[in-house]
């Protein structure tokens, strides 16, 4: 992750030279035995790393797998964007590290610089292209990107270059229509959410990749496969595949965690400092909590 600055040609030294405000106050963390996130991207404005700071403030784990798309190299090749909050949030993980948290970092698509570097050590943060995560009760979760399964990537890179600018912008009017809504007192909504839940072609689009997963899991002999990459995230179960996708740090701030007992869960993060978003959310939690 940190090397990868310097293949984008970024003045990584600088960055990391800074000093950091974030608080490490540890005092207290909820403690699972494994976290997984994806899809932060990092050095864009769409990306909300104070509240992922605030998640990380609060919980702890044994292992922290960072599946992906954890910074936005095709958006720091157009324009250099790098807040304070961002560099605490690597600060923040390489400090956890130190700390005997197990930190595996499996690029994505648009980190894919990083895959240079799979096999190697940085801060003691290691590179993977994928890896398999055993929960405590036994099952074999395949951790993937899932990148590879996207059609569009693959084939047309282009139209994934094209879309990703789509998605800054639909992002960007978001942002001000939020604006709007929280002088009005009503609750965060997301407009690329709603258009992938009401657009029939993105309806399919995700329940193919979801599908295509779970059905590469089975065949490796995998009980579940834990993936982000598409911004939704999901827990359910495909013809006898555990799918996970602990989702992203753009719009729905979750991840997935593992407790102590092997037990997976959905957790969102509200906007507001040290609570979860129980209100969004409570229904897809409480589902899930067995699983």
């Amino acid at each position: 992750m940190l090397a990868g600055f310097d293949a984008l040609g970024a003045n990584w030294q600088g960055v990391t030279a800074s000093a950091s405000t974030e608080v490490d106050d540890d005092s207290g963390p909820l403690r699972y035995r494994a976290i997984f996130i994806s899809d932060i991207h990092l050095g864009t404005a769409g990306c909300q790393a104070t509240a992922l700071l605030d998640f990380m403030k609060h919980h702890s784990s044994d292992y922290l797998y960072l599946v992906g798309d954890i910074v936005d190299g095709w958006q720091l090749r157009r324009r250099w964007f790098w807040p304070q909050a961002h560099n605490d949030v690597v600060q923040k993980m390489l400090r956890q590290a130190r700390k005997g948290c197990k930190v595996v970092f499996i690029p994505g698509n648009h980190d894919e610089f990083a895959r240079a570097f799979v096999g190697h050590h940085f801060g003691g943060v290691e590179v993977l292209e994928d890896t398999v995560h055993t929960t405590a009760d036994g099952r074999a979760l395949w951790v993937t990107h899932g990148d590879y399964f996207d059609g569009v990537i693959q084939c047309a890179k282009w139209l994934a270059y094209v879309g990703d600018n789509l998605y800054e912008f639909t992002l960007k009017i978001n942002r001000y229509l939020n604006t709007l809504r929280a002088r009005m007192g009503l609750p965060y909504w997301s407009l690329s959410a709603y258009l992938k839940n009401k657009v029939k072609t993105a309806v399919n689009y995700v329940t193919d990749f979801e599908v295509a997963v779970a059905n590469e899991a089975r065949q490796r002999g995998h009980q579940g496969v834990v993936c982000g990459h598409i911004h939704r995230a999901e827990m359910r179960t495909i013809d006898g595949i555990l799918y996970c996708n602990d989702g992203d740090w753009v719009e729905s701030r979750s991840a997935l965690v593992e407790h102590m007992d092997g037990r997976l869960e959905l957790v969102y993060w509200g906007s507001e400092p040290g609570k979860p978003d129980a209100a969004a959310t409570a229904p897809r939690q409480l589902a899930h909590s067995s699983l």
